[in-house]
């Protein structure tokens, strides 16, 4: 149990002595970053470039040599290298030539063997293997390779219309062993496109050039580039092959350039050749035929356990022919739905790949796989047979977990789940899964000492359409190629991990669908929430912060014996509501203007805001866009939004069925006070590519939720915190704001947020990573009548933007290709809730610093 409680604070202090040990050591040993620098050969330690005599930057991704990569301008992999030995199995066998009498100390004390088997350990040979893999080996310049540089660059500027770029070099030898490269390029006359002629062998694809030439990518006066060659063939192949041509590629598109008349005019002729045909060891070739579809087969139950000589089922629906090889499972609408290939349509990738899509997404089938043929009965038709493989009726998952947060020192973790496919025949998915968790943590309440202090069980059901499932038609509104779908969800959950212990009981009705590729879109009808707090009592045990302040007014103005246990402090729970009933009833010193009698009754407004049972009935939009083309992709942009409206149908309600008490300020719904607010959130998220793996990534965010009606203050789960892995590193979880207020309660958390982020990614060795970041944001109330009295917690406008907290530090990550652990240590660089004047890098040390442990990037 020990070890559990400290493994955070162990696990921190040792981090950072390990960090500390190898800045000393890589400062120690940069003190001579030539020596792997043979005599006579220079390090290179900068590339000069300019162009028509003025400085470039841009060219320098070009170059086939650049500097050793730095870190702030620190040669950190080099330096590493450095510290290696250059032949460390040799140095060992020397140390005994050159001492036989030591040598033979050892063989007395081991054996031959033993010592032989000692030169090739890691303190010996392994440790320097190892940093010279995960260093830098020294850039020397290289004449050879500054050469291939200005043949590259000259290309590139050939592709961009500079026919006769030249280019120079010159190396500059420095001191100790160092050197630079000055690159020096004329670019010339830029080459502009004149006449743009075509050569179209088939005439069907000349019709469809000619009605969207147009669009082309070469326009005559611009400035000749390949790329807009390669865009141009990608277009017209894409744009034929959506219209019919099933044979077309794109070698069949070529360009044919004339410069010779003029250095400064490029003719271009595109020739689009004919069909070319192979038959046995001959060719020939014909014009290209754009195909329609004459029938669409689909085969529903393509699995290894069918007979597949025989069709035992088939039905035609709308002109399509479903077969099964044993009886069809699938209404033919559910199936018939996902696919975009129609008969008397004209063949077209588009539909093609959109129908792969959608077939994938209804999650009953394995990759579909979408074969044409040439209809025998008529040579410009083809039929297209998609080919399903169907995944199992029901399939089970299991997981076991062990976690550790900033909150639950130890955890297990246990999930099973079922999956039913095909529910009602209408290819609907149903998932029912059920939830454990036990853990252990130091900061609740444990009176009993127990190890396993936290516990929580669950039960959730998901049941998917791949449709819009409303009474009418929204084909006009969300067309079936966004690939929409309604999911029904709903949950229970009892926890016992904050000693309050709740019963939550969720549901929702959400749509789903994608507007444009990489956008998608999400809209929930109504997303309910009932939370219900079992163990109210327990609140002073659970937030020790609340009740010492508290206990601490009670030793001043308690009036009531009865109110104090054995010990002179206020008991829980009698003591403390009696000494508050007392406050608030006038029976003390206090009274309603003394600024005692505001704090204690914000105690208690927060302890019945916090243990009162909440009921949520929401309604949301949320947008998302993004230009990130691939899990690879490193220079992308992602904007989120979300709009929320939550308890205007349970006031039509509560109205509608007059269950309101007029002589209350509050509507309840079956006894419950239902919340009413709104809220809304933006993100946006950037990144950046710089190569050779440095990637700079930030992230801004605000939300905001305003109650209004029937609530003063937002829940608490639908309330915003500051702090952790994934927010600002510097500060625990709930540690941070609201303001200034320096976060006088166990779990801090208002109805303003404002966080941006900046961090540098680098690459370290191998698959081990590292950053640099910067976090900087906090936590406000607006427009909420809640329990904060405590200065500075409130928005106050644009004065308030000077409380914005500023964390920073350094992490250490591990990629593990379909994962990123990542470790995080953060210091507190600027902290607004300090008193003590000096405000910026007051707390910037080891002792100070939170570390973070996480999965993946933090944004």
């Amino acid at each position: 149990m020990y070890f559990w409680i400290n493994f955070r604070d162990h696990l921190r202090h040792a981090f950072a002595k390990i960090a500390l040990i190898i800045i000393i050591g890589i400062i120690y040993s940069g003190c001579n970053a030539v020596k792997r620098v043979p005599n006579r050969k220079s390090l290179l330690i900068d590339n000069k470039i300019t162009v028509d005599g003025e400085k470039d930057g841009v060219l320098n991704d070009l170059l086939y040599q650049k500097p050793n990569s730095s870190i702030l301008g620190y040669r950190f992999r080099l330096n590493l290298y450095n510290l290696a030995k250059k032949n460390p199995d040799s140095s060992y066998k020397a140390k005994f030539l050159n001492n036989p009498k030591k040598y033979n100390r050892q063989v007395k004390l081991l054996s031959a063997k033993q010592v032989a088997r000692k030169g090739q350990s890691f303190w010996y040979f392994g440790v320097h293997n190892f940093l010279k893999k995960i260093g830098e080996a020294p850039v020397i310049i290289d004449e050879t390779k500054v050469k291939k540089s200005i043949a590259r660059v000259k290309a590139y500027y050939f592709n961009n219309g500079y026919f006769y770029a030249e280019g120079t070099y010159k190396i500059d030898t420095l001191k100790g062993k160092k050197g630079k490269v000055s690159y020096a390029f004329t670019k010339g006359n830029v080459s502009r496109l004149d006449s743009i002629r075509t050569k179209i062998y088939t005439k069907a694809l000349d019709s469809l050039y000619q009605s969207t030439k147009q669009l082309s990518n070469l326009k005559k006066g611009e400035v000749f580039k390949t790329e807009n060659f390669d865009a141009e063939r990608n277009r017209l192949n894409t744009y034929f092959r959506n219209n019919g041509a099933f044979y077309f590629q794109q070698g069949n598109i070529n360009f044919n350039l004339d410069t010779i008349k003029s250095t400064s005019r490029t003719n271009v002729e595109m020739v689009i050749s004919d069909q070319n045909v192979r038959v046995g060891d001959s060719s020939y070739t014909k014009p290209f035929k754009l195909y329609k579809i004459s029938k669409v087969n689909i085969i529903t139950d393509n699995s290894n356990d069918v007979d597949k000589t025989k069709i035992s089922d088939s039905v035609a629906y709308n002109n399509f022919n479903l077969y099964s090889y044993k009886k069809l499972k699938y209404r033919p609408k559910a199936i018939t739905d996902a696919v975009f290939i129609a008969p008397g349509t004209v063949y077209s990738d588009f539909r093609t790949n959109l129908t792969v899509r959608y077939l994938g997404n209804l999650k009953i089938f394995n990759y579909p796989l979408v074969q044409y043929k040439v209809d025998e009965k008529d040579e410009n038709s083809l039929i297209a047979n998609i080919i399903l493989t169907p995944r199992p009726k029901y399939s089970f998952g299991a997981s076991l977990d062990f976690t550790h947060s900033n909150i639950q020192d130890f955890g297990i973790a246990a999930t099973t789940s079922l999956t039913i496919r095909n529910v009602f025949n209408r290819a609907e998915t149903l998932e029912i899964a059920a939830r454990g968790n036990i853990g252990s943590s130091k900061d609740l309440a444990n009176p009993d000492n127990t190890f396993f202090n936290i516990s929580e069980y669950g039960l959730d059901t998901k049941l998917n359409f791949p449709r819009v499932l409303l009474p009418f038609n929204t084909e006009n509104i969300i067309p079936k190629k966004m690939i929409p779908s309604t999911t029904l969800s709903f949950g229970f959950a009892k926890q016992r991990n904050i000693g309050l212990d709740k019963e939550n009981f969720t549901g929702s009705m959400t749509y789903n669908w994608t507007p444009k590729r990489n956008h998608t879109a999400r809209f929930d009808l109504f997303n309910i929430q009932y939370v219900n707090n079992l163990k109210v009592d327990n609140y002073f045990k659970v937030y020790r912060s609340s009740y010492d302040a508290l206990n601490e007014y009670g030793q001043q103005y308690n009036v009531n014996p009865a109110n104090l246990n054995e010990d002179g402090d206020l008991s829980i729970p009698d003591g403390t509501s009696g000494f508050v009933g007392d406050v608030l009833g006038g029976q003390t010193s206090l009274n309603s203007n003394d600024r005692d009698f505001k704090s204690i009754r914000s105690i208690e407004e927060r302890r019945k805001r916090l243990t009162e049972n909440n009921l949520i009935l929401a309604s949301s939009y949320s947008f998302s866009k993004t230009t990130k083309t691939s899990f690879t992709d490193n220079d992308f942009y992602i904007f989120r939004t979300k709009l929320e409206s939550a308890g205007n149908v349970l006031s039509l309600f509560a109205t509608a069925t007059k269950t309101i008490d007029n002589q209350i300020s509050k509507k309840r719904v079956f006894g419950i006070e239902y919340s009413q607010y709104f809220k809304t959130e933006l993100e946006y998220i950037r990144h950046w590519d710089f190569k050779r793996e440095k990637v700079l990534a930030i992230r801004g965010f605000f939300g905001i939720a305003i109650p209004y009606g029937n609530s003063t203050s937002v829940p608490f789960s639908r309330s915003y915190f500051a702090g952790g892995s994934n927010d600002i590193r510097a500060w625990q979880p709930y540690s941070l704001g609201p303001g200034r207020s320096g976060a006088i309660n166990d779990f801090n958390e208002a109805n303003l947020k404002l966080t941006t982020s900046a961090e540098m990614r680098f690459k370290i060795f191998n698959s081990f990573k590292g950053a640099l970041f910067v976090d900087a944001g906090n936590i406000w109330n607006i427009y909420d009548d809640g329990p904060y009295e405590a200065e500075g917690g409130n928005f106050e406008g644009i004065r308030s933007l000077k409380d914005i907290a500023v964390g920073s530090g350094f992490g250490l990550r591990y990629d593990l290709s379909f994962f990123v652990v990542r470790v995080d240590m953060g210091f507190k660089t600027y902290n607004p809730a300090d008193t003590s004047g000096k405000k910026w890098f007051r707390e910037y040390n080891f002792g100070n610093s939170v570390l973070n442990i996480g999965i993946n990037y933090p944004f």
